[in-house]
């Protein structure tokens, strides 16, 4: 473990202070979007940022509100809005299941949702986003009902715009996508479209909408009010949030580790957002998760270690006690025009950029999880793009799997080849009646289908079949009762069927499923050779 020393510090300091200036105007922007505030946007950044910093398991993370979660607990506070307790409970209750994944050591198996599920839910979270702050973008009030409200909105928004509204946004985006590196390194581009947009309104373009009052101090404790009446309703958004934050969180955490050349605790990084989010619940604040640009921002400045994201918890901290009536005056427009930036970012266009050659069921996979993104859900589109990845995933493995999958005469050339005179001599007057089927490699579900299916049908006009499993490595329960099956069929039909090879892990299943039952002992037997003579024995 490398021990903690001056040059440590003084990079951390420098990532600390930085990935707070990055922070700042995106935690108010997320707050104001999500309709709890740009305090509650604040307190998120604070709560999650120390909290997962100090108990996470990716040292230079960086974490707070972002983009997918804040459109999650937008939509929660849609529906909760005539109780706000309720959505901090659900707050709450996501970072205890986040709590209970770490504990449970799942973090693993989130690198195992394909490439395609994670693109298209994410592209779709910025899609929302971009839809979300257009009117804000026109200076007029945010519609109900998500982005379909907004797309919905849009026709009567465009005759009610406000100029000086749209002047700050237009020149807030041109400053998050044309601010120059070189300067980047002093004042990164979203404070720089904060400062001087709102500069802008309290000048020149005064008619733009403000956010208005900001609460000041700390704010009061939410106490989950949990009950078993309304348990079955808060579960399933507390899973959403749980869901995103992890794989938002941890998707970060590989981007960290790649810059900083070090690995990630998947578990522990879980843990410490699980309470960063509990935190956040407590105190009425937005959820949050490892956040990419915040945590490259930190790593770049020097930041290496946990120091670095409490330090920038802390920053904001005593910017909210002493600088928040300053955020009553920061525009709309101003936060809209950074977060379609945000939401342009968030949007895979590398794989976007690829889709002419990319897999055409995989592009499917991408976009209908996009789709149900932005009009439906988002768990119901990653339930939906796991359950059909999953379905062209069996498919190429059926492909794969069968290609083990050989069935030829013992007649044909070759295939009587290493054998004794007398064996072949026996074997060629049988006239081609005896076929062998070798399994080579791993059978699982996929395959199972196809071979009671592919097998049936090519080897049903012979009198013997020999079966070898001696290549096999690997067989499901799925597709070991295929082979029961396949077995039951050739016994209706008559025809023998001798088995060879079961002293691997493929025999061992097919015994103890109690598959080879329809198959004598005596034809049961140790190798092909043995298989061989056994089928001789039979039809002399």
């Amino acid at each position: 473990m490398q021990k903690y020393d001056l040059s440590l510090l003084r990079g951390d300091l420098f990532g600390g202070v930085t990935a707070a200036v990055v922070a700042l105007p995106l935690a108010l922007a997320f707050g104001v979007t999500a309709g709890l505030g740009p305090i509650a946007g604040m307190y998120g950044a604070i709560a999650v940022g120390f909290f997962a910093a100090i108990f996470g398991g990716t040292p230079s993370q960086v974490s707070g509100p972002t983009g997918p979660m804040t459109v999650v607990m937008g939509a929660v506070v849609a529906q909760y809005a005539d109780s706000l307790e309720t959505a901090f409970t659900i707050v709450f209750l996501g970072g205890a299941l986040q709590v209970l994944f770490g504990l449970a050591r799942v973090g693993r198996f989130v690198s195992y949702t394909p490439y395609s599920v994670i693109s298209g839910f994410m592209s779709g979270i910025g899609v929302i986003i971009i839809l979300i702050q257009i009117l804000p973008f026109l200076g007029v009030p945010v519609a109900s009902g998500g982005p379909t409200g907004a797309v919905l909105a849009l026709p009567e928004a465009l005759g009610h715009i406000n100029t000086d509204a749209l002047i700050i946004a237009a020149i807030s985006l041109a400053i998050m996508v044309f601010w120059p590196g070189r300067l980047a390194n002093i004042l990164p581009a979203p404070l720089a479209a904060l400062v001087i947009g709102t500069l802008l309104s309290l000048s020149v373009l005064t008619g733009a909408p403000v956010i208005g009052e900001v609460p000041t101090g700390l704010p009061p404790l939410h106490l989950p009010q949990v009950s078993l009446q309304t348990l079955s309703q808060v579960i399933q958004p507390a899973f959403v949030l749980a869901l995103l934050g992890t794989i938002d969180s941890l998707l970060t955490s590989l981007v960290a580790d790649s810059i900083t050349r070090t690995h990630h605790d998947s578990n522990r990084e879980l843990i410490g957002q699980g309470i960063g989010n509990m935190a956040a619940g407590l105190l009425g604040a937005l959820p949050g998760a490892g956040a990419t640009m915040r945590t490259v921002v930190n790593v770049r400045a020097g930041g290496r270690t946990p120091v670095s994201g409490a330090l920038h918890a802390l920053i904001l901290l005593s910017l909210v006690l002493g600088l928040a009536p300053l955020a009553e005056v920061i525009p709309h427009a101003v936060l809209a025009g950074i977060l379609i930036k945000v939401g342009w970012d968030i949007i895979d266009w590398s794989y976007l950029k690829r889709i002419r050659h990319a897999p055409r069921d995989k592009v499917a996979v991408m976009f209908i999880t996009l789709g149900l993104t932005v009009f439906v859900d988002l768990i119901t589109a990653v339930a939906v793009g796991l359950i059909v990845a999953g379905f062209v995933t069996a498919r190429w493995m059926e492909r794969e799997q069968m290609r083990g999958v050989t069935t030829r005469a013992l007649a044909e050339e070759g295939a009587l080849e290493g054998l004794d005179e007398a064996v072949r001599a026996r074997l060629e007057a049988l006239d081609g009646e005896v076929a062998v089927v070798s399994l080579r490699g791993s059978f699982s579900h996929a395959s199972a289908r196809a071979l009671t299916r592919q097998l049936g049908a090519e080897i049903a006009h012979y009198r013997v079949i020999l079966l070898d499993f001696s290549d096999a490595a690997y067989m499901d329960t799925s597709a070991a009762m295929a082979i029961g099956e396949l077995l039951e069929g050739l016994r209706e039909q008559d025809i023998i069927a001798i088995v060879s090879g079961l002293d691997g892990d493929a025999g061992r299943i097919l015994h103890a499923l109690g598959v080879l039952g329809t198959v004598p002992a005596g034809n049961r037997v140790e190798n092909m050779r043995a298989a061989i003579n056994r089928a001789v024995e039979i039809l002399a």
